[in-house]
């Protein structure tokens, strides 16, 4: 804890290492940081009137390899990203937590009630409350804080905006009633119980261990209560390659698309019981070809391309770690771009058949093959049916690959990011 103006002092310009570690070295950029949290501590005492505070930053990630592996506890890539959502928080010596997120009205909840509510489902505060339950479970500390949250991870951009946002939360526990001593990974891994359960949204736990690690990780779950998180060294930068996220919107949250993603794990968790298995990652793929003529007829066609997915990016995942550990990065992008035809070819996670006229995606792969086709790789980004499309694009086709996608989905619809070394952190300055 610190008073806000010894903290707006050290953070003033953005020139601290830690802050360069955070968000680069470009001057304008920041300046532009060490305002963002300037306003968030001044609104912080404006709306609960208290000077000692800590300061949280929680990045959103990017998945790199392994499209919808990690539910069936296969193997995926991935790395913390330079978009953040960052918190100012204070323990408040009550038994309420009050959240003021900008933009949005305060909402608070209350630890004396911590059952799960299916009223609440699909809400931040199920989420806090989730959080707040699991750590209590796990024999943690918890208790009522104040936080103003302001979030640069944009919603529905495929960055795991909610995920972030979990561990956060988890971080802020944490570090006010726990010294920090609960680990990224199991912050990652109660973030993703209370999604599961408090949320009412069934996911694997890529996103959340991303975001809550940092950097440039490769994450088995094969056994997902102890997922097993490798870093990988490898400097992007040195490549001359842009990582390119492009908002494609579209996507839809009724309950014919909610249906639609959620029958990505229960098509191949479906193919992995007739084989006697919970999940893919327990059986082969010859296993399932062996089976096949039986296992059609019980779950149809779709759940086996579903399940032959799963087999050629799980295993994709494992050579492209390679590629990058022997620096073989033209190796990587063609890994890359076989993960992308695989997701749309087999998977079907590229547009929902309920709005089969919406083809976002589709129609921004499209324009990444013709600029970047022999030069660069492209993809399908996170859950898929809309959101965003990752592009590993050259730095002598960027502006081309950058104004070619804006032309279609709208200026500053792609950001060009950094994988960045911290996960969800406190701040100290």
């Amino acid at each position: 804890m610190a008073k806000i103006s010894a903290l707006i002092e050290k953070i003033a310009n953005g020139k601290n290492p830690l802050f360069q570690e955070l968000y680069g070295v470009n001057e304008v950029v920041l300046k532009e940081q060490a305002d963002r949290y300037a306003a968030l501590m001044n609104e912080f005492q404006q709306v609960y009137g208290t000077n000692d505070v800590s300061l949280f930053s929680s990045p959103g990630r990017t998945e790199i390899g392994g499209n919808h592996t990690d539910h069936n506890y296969g193997r995926v890539l991935a790395g913390a990203v330079n978009l953040d959502n960052i918190a100012v928080a204070a323990a408040n010596g009550t038994n309420t937590i009050r959240i003021k997120s900008v933009g949005y009205p305060e909402f608070q909840v209350d630890l004396g009630s911590l059952e799960i509510d299916p009223t609440q489902f699909y809400t931040s505060s199920s989420l806090v409350k989730g959080i707040a339950a699991r750590m209590s479970e796990k024999g943690y500390a918890i208790g009522g804080f104040d936080a103003c949250i302001e979030g640069r991870v944009p919603k529905g951009s495929g960055l795991s905006s909610s995920a972030s946002f979990e561990v956060l939360i988890g971080a802020i526990i944490n570090h006010l009633f726990n010294d920090g001593k609960m680990s990224a990974v199991e912050n990652g891994i109660i973030g993703q119980w209370s999604e599961n359960n408090f949320f009412g949204k069934p996911c694997g736990l890529m996103d959340q261990t991303a975001c809550s690690v940092g950097g440039l990780i490769t994450i088995d779950f094969e056994d997902p209560s102890k997922p097993i998180v490798k870093e990988v060294d490898f400097d992007f930068v040195k490549t001359g390659f842009a990582l390119v996220i492009t908002d494609v919107g579209g996507g839809h949250d009724d309950a014919a698309s909610q249906a639609e993603y959620a029958s990505l794990p229960t098509e191949m968790k479906a193919v992995a019981a007739e084989l006697g298995a919970k999940v893919l990652r327990q059986v082969t793929l010859e296993q399932i070809v062996e089976k096949m003529p039986e296992i059609r007829k019980k779950t149809g066609d779709r759940a086996l391309l579903r399940a032959y997915h799963f087999q050629g990016d799980n295993q994709r995942v494992v050579d492209q770690v390679a590629a990058l550990e022997n620096n073989d990065f033209q190796t990587f992008l063609k890994l890359v771009v076989e993960s992308g035809y695989s997701s749309y070819m087999y998977n079907q996670n590229i547009f929902d058949v309920v709005h089969k006229d919406e083809q976002v995606v589709s129609l921004a792969l499209a324009l990444s093959e013709m600029v970047l086709k022999g030069k660069g790789a492209w993809r399908v980004h996170g859950g898929g049916f809309g959101g965003t499309i990752q592009a590993f694009v050259p730095q002598d086709l960027l502006d081309k690959y950058v104004s070619t996608l804006e032309h279609v989905y709208g200026k500053g619809s792609c950001h060009k990011l950094f994988i960045r070394a911290k996960g969800s952190i406190k701040l100290d300055l």
